[in-house]
């Protein structure tokens, strides 16, 4: 973790203890000074940790908004800022994955998960809604830094309103279908069921919930012969189901 990050991180902690709003607000003036960088990290991540605070009250999705089936307008050959969509690799009920390759400033392959209709950014809220409530989500899973954890890259919106995220491409298959297709023992699964809840919890000390922690969302890569767990689709939930107050 850089020098910067662990600023970041330990004004974030000491933050969280201030009583009431004006206390923190009087601490992170005195701790970041005139380092407006500095403050928007840690306000991001504050403004995160508070929005997780109450997610068991509040409904995954806004009750009157109706999924809509239409196709999505993007699709492979579609470019995407810096990203062009090359293949759909999955699914859901609320959004299809591409693996994409990244144009600059690296070429790589990366995850892009584009929102479909129905809870795109005109149906839930507005764009500039959603594009700053996704950058405090970014902002958040930028802190993140764990061997089990699929780091999101990137956010934004496409030209045609929806919300899309950018993460670390996991080549591999979820954690029961690795498991019972190897017929690990029962230590073999649990050695591997400790890797996720260290990443679990790593996220829970940064403030991030993830909220559709399944199988699906739990990835088995191989590394030098080893199987290494991910966990993919950290806080995707939450920045799509919550408005910014």
């Amino acid at each position: 973790m850089t020098n910067e990050k662990k600023r970041i991180e330990e004004i974030y902690h000491l933050a969280l203890e201030k009583k009431n709003r004006k206390e923190r607000s009087d601490y992170l003036d005195s701790a970041c000074g005139n380092d407006s960088k500095l403050r928007a990290s840690v306000e991001g991540l504050l403004q995160a940790h508070d929005k997780a605070g109450n997610f068991l009250e509040v409904p995954p999705f806004d009750p009157d908004v109706t999924l809509d089936t239409s196709p999505l307008t993007e699709g492979p050959g579609t470019n995407i800022g810096n990203y062009k969509l090359l293949e759909q690799i999955g699914e859901g009920g609320m959004a299809v994955v591409y693996m994409a390759e990244q144009k600059k400033p690296i070429r790589r392959k990366v995850a892009l998960k584009i929102i479909k209709l129905g809870m795109d950014t005109k149906e839930v809220m507005d764009t500039k809604e959603v594009t700053a409530r996704f950058e405090v989500e970014r902002q958040a899973l930028a802190m993140m830094e764990h061997p089990n954890i699929a780091k999101v890259l990137d956010a934004g919106t496409t030209n045609t309103g929806r919300p899309y995220f950018v993460m670390e491409l996991v080549k591999g298959v979820s954690i029961t279908d690795y498991c019972d297709k190897n017929k690990l023992t029962t230590k073999e699964r649990l050695d591997l069921f400790i890797s996720v809840c260290n990443a679990v919890q790593h996220a829970h000390q940064k403030g991030i919930i993830h909220r559709d922690i399944k199988p699906s969302n739990v990835m088995i890569t191989l590394r030098d012969g080893k199987p290494v767990p991910k966990v993919i689709d950290f806080g995707i939930a939450k920045a799509t189901s919550q408005r910014l107050t």
